[in-house]
């Protein structure tokens, strides 16, 4: 690992002392980085299936910052993102990401302010949030979605493709995924947003014909209607809909999200603080998006401080829209969970991310088993299919 002017010998004040991860339910890796004036920031990398590899890219990064003032916050990022052999390396920006939440937590733990508050104030009060909805058949869906809205959210996220899709798919396939959709539109009405996650599941042709149908019942947005990697997918199926279609949870940094952006290939970008590059990575991207008139609706499908960091981060973004974790604000491992009300979460006016946690949630909710993701095959040959 690089070493620059920031050395140990000439650190001022603060001090690394140690960065530990551990892997916590909900598929998430929980990050602690300690400090010399006993502040703890804590952080969430990306985990899935590699969460073993991410931590120990966390050690290896480590070794450089112990000993280093946690507050350089931006120098840090620069050392550890630009010293890389291939900067787009999911695993090593993931494992960046969650130590750079952790260090804005430190900050605004030893100034005493939430983050927000060092990145320029705010432009709201509080944050949208949306939860997500499951089912098998049209009623379960509708079940959830009406559970939901009981609850106080006023957008819920559904995907509706629950098998192996072909290239082309059948009238009937195409049928049974707008029922599911549709049945969750009456059931909660046209006061509620819905929003439909294709989850990268069908090909750009079947997305197009399935956008088609869905345009009546108009979605918030379609994410993922197909696989990212490709600009130009995007923008022809982009082009062939009035639906707002949203993507980005799998693009990384600034760069990754460039030629999306400048090609406005989609109306709304949804990074994943976790692997984006963290706080300050997140907001230039919403920078960048805001030159084009696109709006943000950050991802975030594991755990908590994934969730409070995005709301740090989108309390002073223009162009925010809403938030994916209505339903995981902290349960079980904050000391108080981030409250929900009528579909918003209040500024957390707490220093750093908003959030306290104890050793005893962390041990509680620690969760070491290793999960490989599972893959979807076609019935009809046994081939290979995106789950």
């Amino acid at each position: 690992m690089p070493h620059g002017r920031n050395s140990t010998d000439e650190s001022p004040g603060m001090k690394i002392t140690a960065i530990e991860t551990v892997p916590i339910r909900r598929r998430a890796l929980l990050l602690r980085l300690k400090t010399d004036d006993g502040i703890v920031g804590f952080g969430e990398p990306m985990n899935y299936e590699h969460g073993r590899v991410v931590a120990q890219a966390v050690a290896d990064m480590a070794d450089y910052l112990v000993g280093r003032d946690p507050l350089q916050i931006e120098d840090h990022w620069q050392v550890l993102y630009r010293s890389t052999y291939s900067r787009q390396m999911p695993i090593l920006v993931s494992a960046l990401s969650g130590i750079e939440m952790a260090m804005w937590d430190v900050a605004g733990k030893a100034l005493g302010v939430p983050v927000w508050k060092l990145l320029g104030g705010s432009v709201r009060n509080r944050i949208r949030m949306y939860a997500s909805i499951g089912g098998k058949t049209p009623e379960d869906f509708a079940e959830q979605a009406r559970g939901r809205v009981a609850q106080g959210f006023t957008a819920v996220k559904m995907t509706p493709v629950l098998e192996a899709a072909r290239f082309v798919e059948t009238p009937g396939t195409i049928d049974a995924i707008v029922e599911r959709v549709a049945a969750v539109r009456e059931a909660v009405g046209d006061g509620v947003d819905v929003a439909v996650d294709l989850h990268r599941r069908v090909s750009p042709t079947t997305a197009i014909l399935l956008l088609g149908e869905l345009e009546a019942l108009k979605p918030v947005f379609v994410e993922e209607p197909c696989h990212s990697e490709t600009t130009e997918s995007l923008l022809r199926v982009s082009r062939s809909t009035r639906i707002p279609i949203a993507t980005g949870e799998r693009h990384l940094t600034r760069w990754g999200f460039r030629e999306v952006i400048e090609r406005e290939a989609v109306s709304i970008l949804q990074p994943d603080i976790r692997h984006v590059g963290g706080i300050s990575e997140m907001r230039r991207v919403a920078a960048m998006a805001e030159v084009h008139s696109l709006a943000l609706a950050p991802h975030n499908a594991a755990g908590a401080i994934g969730v409070a960091a995005s709301i740090q981060a989108m309390a002073s973004v223009p162009n925010f829209l809403m938030c994916e974790g209505g339903d995981t604000l902290g349960d079980g491992l904050f000391d108080t969970p981030l409250v929900l009300q009528d579909g918003f979460v209040e500024l957390p006016t707490d220093p750093g991310l908003g959030f306290s946690i104890s050793d005893e949630a962390i041990e509680e909710m620690s969760d070491p088993t290793f999960r490989q993701r599972s893959m979807w095959r076609l019935t009809e040959d046994d081939s290979y299919a995106d789950s």
